[in-house]
């Protein structure tokens, strides 16, 4: 079973969630291999502007190597590339994106069966769950769509209060993990530990997760 980490978010420039990272970085041996998948978003080739940044940014909190799927790659391939790491990064974007091109290449496989440690951002946290609960400012309820089902929850990331209406009212069909910028959830086959301020909607109530 992998460890995951489900993180709601960060800015990469500003490297704020650094202390999560470097915790995945220590969980997965202090000096990992990482493979990074950037397919979230619609440019996802070798030009992908956001590679050096996040290379640097890894490499400075002690990553021995970074590598990216290469979404025109065979299963095989990118299989290969999996079973060599100790750390699998999701970046954030857009999650039908990802969820597309995870399923069209059959990489879904892949994270489900990985035993290492996997760090999900954003739209890579969400991907991770039963369910990714996907809710924007013109949305009167949230979007759901079939996650990968790494765990049996459903996680709410980017959390911001003024969506707390939404997030009652839908906990009422499962419980949800709302987690803000900054803040994670690291899941251990059944067992959780909390990172900064973390909110679990289940049964139309809230309640605030302190962190261990």
């Amino acid at each position: 079973m992998a460890r995951l980490y489900f993180l709601g978010g960060e800015n990469v420039a500003k490297q704020d969630a650094k202390e999560i990272n470097v915790s995945a970085f220590e969980d997965a041996g202090g000096a990992p291999d990482v493979l990074v998948f950037p397919w979230a978003r619609p440019s996802c080739d070798a030009r992908y502007r956001r590679r050096k940044r996040l290379t640097e940014y890894f490499r400075s909190i002690g990553a021995r190597s970074v590598e990216f799927a290469d979404y025109s790659e065979s299963f095989e391939e990118t299989a290969a590339r999996a079973a060599c790491s100790d750390l699998i990064y999701l970046t954030g974007g857009q999650v039908s994106t990802l969820l597309s091109r995870l399923r069209k290449t059959c990489a879904d496989k892949i994270l489900r069966e990985y035993s290492g440690v996997i760090v999900g951002r954003s739209a890579g946290a969400l991907v991770l769950g039963r369910n990714c609960l996907v809710t924007n400012r013109y949305s009167g309820s949230p979007k759901v769509v079939a996650g990968l089902e790494r765990v049996d929850f459903s996680v709410k990331v980017h959390y911001e209060h003024s969506k707390d209406d939404l997030l009652l009212d839908y906990s009422e069909k499962e419980k949800v993990y709302a987690i803000p910028q900054r803040s994670a959830i690291v899941y251990d086959n059944g067992v959780f530990s909390f990172i900064g301020k973390i909110f679990l909607f289940e049964r139309g109530k809230k309640i605030r997760i302190n962190a261990s």
